[in-house]
């Protein structure tokens, strides 16, 4: 099985119905669906997330969803210049000096993860956990357990995401465990309103790492992972598109490719396919394809550098043991697509 064939079933194991629809749509560049307008192009996706208004807080988006569950004032749930300031903050909080500063928090996982992998098979999704919740306390002031703040902020995510994707059968009881979970994270946090910044920085990191790793192992890239390992965590980044749809809301009318918006319309942004995750070398603009995973322009993730730092030192970290998958698990309940087993071993199959 090829990597990029064995990284397809995580979605079609743990996303069936949303893989289903982008795949059934991907070769309309943007397509409307009542009021919901699903966007593939790249184009459209930049112009989009450049030009348009859109509204952060509007219902069936992330941002509304959890402003709902959690009451609001929530970090980035604010309007004009207090928006502003949060997203400043956490521009040089997620900085080069930031994520340097962070990096001790999760280089002692991948140390205690090196010394295991020495030592026989290693699952890797346990082990990401433990360092998505290691840089999540340490970026919201967090004392909690590590563990027990990325299971927190796992639950939250799933609950919540299950409340505005797309789904085969009514979910009764959704917005009750959504409330639930949302609870039982913020009471984890000094601050309440970091309950988004952990959610991203925990459950990006687990959909991305180990999906990145198990597709360097089985694409044969470990060398190039010791040679240059920041170049191939940018482009394992862009082939697996960790956030492979950014739900949003036009706040304005406004003309896409000829396609025409309306305020209020739910916009389903593929970035997935702006980033070209589906080829192998972008066919349009490698700038757009490689941050389109982290959206663009003032509506970008400002933790693109620290997912890049996070990837490249768990490659660095397994490079020099060459390590094989043994087994991969999709997870049928996580938030975004990602593994619930990933084993990696040191030494090949026996054949």
């Amino acid at each position: 099985m090829t990597a990029r064939s064995a990284d397809r079933t995580v979605y079609l194991r743990s996303h069936p119905v949303l893989f289903a629809l982008l795949a059934a749509t991907r070769r309309r560049p943007v397509l409307r669906l009542g009021r919901t307008v699903l966007v593939h192009h790249p184009e459209a996706y930049r112009e989009i997330l450049t030009r348009v208004p859109l509204d952060r807080t509007a219902e069936h988006t992330t941002g509304g969803t959890a402003a709902r569950l959690t009451g609001g004032g929530l970090l980035f749930d604010q309007t004009g210049a207090e928006h502003r300031d949060s997203r400043r903050e956490l521009a040089v909080r997620l900085g080069s000096d930031g994520v340097a500063a962070l990096r001790p928090h999760w280089q002692q996982v991948l140390d205690r993860l090196e010394s295991d992998l020495a030592a026989g098979p290693v699952d890797l999704v346990p082990a990401v956990r433990r360092l998505a919740g290691a840089t999540a306390a340490a970026l919201t002031g967090s004392t909690a357990d590590p563990v027990a703040l990325a299971l927190a902020a796992e639950r939250a995510a799933a609950t919540t995401a299950r409340t505005h994707l797309p789904a085969l059968l009514p979910r009764p009881g959704a917005e009750r465990r959504a409330r639930r979970a949302a609870a039982q994270l913020t009471a984890l946090l000094p601050d309440p309103r970091d309950a988004m910044l952990a959610v991203a920085a925990v459950n990006t990191t687990l959909a991305a790492l180990p999906r990145a790793a198990a597709w360097c192992a089985r694409a044969g890239l470990w060398e190039q992972a010791r040679t240059d390992a920041p170049a191939l965590a940018a482009e394992l980044l862009r082939l697996t598109a960790a956030s492979p749809v950014l739900p949003r809301a036009a706040a304005a009318d406004a003309t896409v490719l000829g396609h025409r918006l309306r305020r209020g319309d739910r916009l389903l942004l593929v970035a997935r396919h702006a980033a070209e995750a589906h080829r192998d070398t972008p066919t349009g603009d490698p700038a757009l394809a490689a941050q389109a995973p982290f959206g663009l322009g003032r509506h970008a993730c400002p933790g693109a550098a620290l997912a890049r730092a996070q990837l490249a030192d768990l490659l660095t970290t397994l490079a020099p043991h060459h390590p094989h998958v043994r087994h991969t698990a999709a997870h049928p309940r996580s938030a975004l697509p990602s593994y619930r087993r990933c084993l990696l071993s040191h030494r090949p199959e026996p054949q």
